[in-house]
């Protein structure tokens, strides 16, 4: 019965050694088109937006806001296609500048400030101080398979 399980598991692993690189293969094909699709959405955005910039003849601090978070976008797709690790941290960044181009656009439409505010206010303090803890750690706490990027 022992020999019989163990042809079993040795017939099992022969399919996974065969079945294993076209699985790898779909994965990082996946991988790349995925990748490739958000950088060439993320220019498409920036570029609808900066053109629409341009249409009106000015630029507010929300749209360079916006341009902002974009270039954050495409530097975290950047960063992952090369490392293969997602960088927290602009992740972070991206919420912290989505919060304070919100806030921006609250105060100016609200003329009385009101708890809203001191909401996305506390976000942000929040997402600064996870910054700051990532920074820390990953300083502190350094991991060579982690190559400095932040990405756990």
């Amino acid at each position: 019965m022992k020999d019989l399980d163990r042809e079993d598991t040795s017939a099992v692993r022969r399919m996974l050694d065969r079945i294993d690189p076209i699985g790898y293969l779909l994965t990082e094909g996946f991988h790349l088109l995925a990748l490739f699709a958000i950088g060439g959405a993320t220019v498409w955005a920036a570029t609808k937006a900066f053109l629409e910039m341009t249409a009106r003849g000015h630029a507010t601090i929300e749209d360079l806001l916006l341009l902002f978070i974009y270039l954050e976008i495409g530097s975290m797709v950047g960063i992952y296609f090369r490392t293969n690790h997602m960088p927290v941290r602009f992740l972070l960044y991206v919420g912290i500048t989505a919060l304070t181009r919100h806030m921006i656009g609250y105060v100016q439409m609200e003329s009385v400030p009101d708890v809203g505010i001191l909401i996305l206010a506390g976000a942000t303090l929040i997402l600064s101080l996870a910054v700051l803890t990532i920074r820390y750690a990953s300083a502190r706490f350094f991991s060579r398979a982690s190559d400095g990027m932040d990405a756990e």
